[in-house]
């Protein structure tokens, strides 16, 4: 009797240390994957655009960012919603009035547009260099992405090298390097003066390396602008 008492007893303790480890292993396992999720959503956070003002405490802060061009809209951050799913297209599929039409996001199916300012709020004349990276690619999808930056009405469309000679692809001008697609100087901002900015980013289906292979890609971007003023 006392065997089967203690058989008993002994299966029972068996069982609540049995729930006790899978109680464990299941909160970790939730863990494991809450710490995945973040990384995930802090790296891809979105899908935004984002547009930031240089951080470096040298900066004098004269120049700053608005998305209708108003002053007293004036920020250091700017951040565009982008498209989920973007199919290929020609830039001749684009609108003729993206520079105009609008100003913070106005994206087309299978198109990215963001129009913003960048104001000069200081008292005196600056430069500003402005570049866009590009922080990370799924599939290669940058073989074939075109960036369109309109600054006061003039436009130039950007895109990785060919992959068959290393020559910019026609109509373009060549990404800097594999992480830097955009680096330019704008000089000689007069004070209380600004710049409008629209850029647009596609998938140009003229590509020759646009293939079936680039399905499912992704890629993620943001500007940086870096005062710099003159002596």
């Amino acid at each position: 009797m006392k065997n089967g008492v203690g058989q008993k007893a002994q299966d029972i303790y068996k069982k609540k240390i049995f729930k006790r480890i899978v109680k464990i292993i299941f909160l970790l396992l939730l863990i494991v994957i809450s710490i995945i999720y973040l990384f995930l959503y802090i790296v891809f956070q979105g899908g935004r655009f984002t547009v930031t003002l240089d951080k470096n405490l040298s900066n004098r802060k004269s120049i700053f960012l608005s998305e209708d061009g108003k002053f007293k809209g004036k920020t250091r951050e700017l951040y565009a919603n982008t498209v989920d799913n973007m199919d290929n297209i020609s830039i001749k599929w684009l609108p003729d009035n993206l520079d105009t039409e609008a100003t913070g996001a106005h994206n087309g199916e299978n198109y990215i547009a963001y129009t913003f300012y960048v104001i000069n709020a200081g008292k005196e004349t600056v430069n500003y260099w402005y570049e866009i990276d590009v922080d990370d690619t799924i599939k290669n999808v940058d073989e074939a992405i075109r960036i369109m930056v309109i600054r006061n009405g003039e436009e130039v469309v950007y895109a990785k090298k060919s992959a068959i000679d290393g020559s910019a692809e026609e109509g373009t001008k060549k990404f800097v390097s594999k992480t830097i697609a955009v680096l330019e100087q704008r000089k000689k901002l007069k004070a209380n003066a600004k710049d409008r900015f629209t850029v647009v980013v596609w998938i140009e289906g003229d590509d020759p390396e646009c293939t079936n292979a680039l399905l499912g890609g992704e890629i993620k971007m943001h500007m940086d602008i870096t005062e710099e003023h003159i002596k």
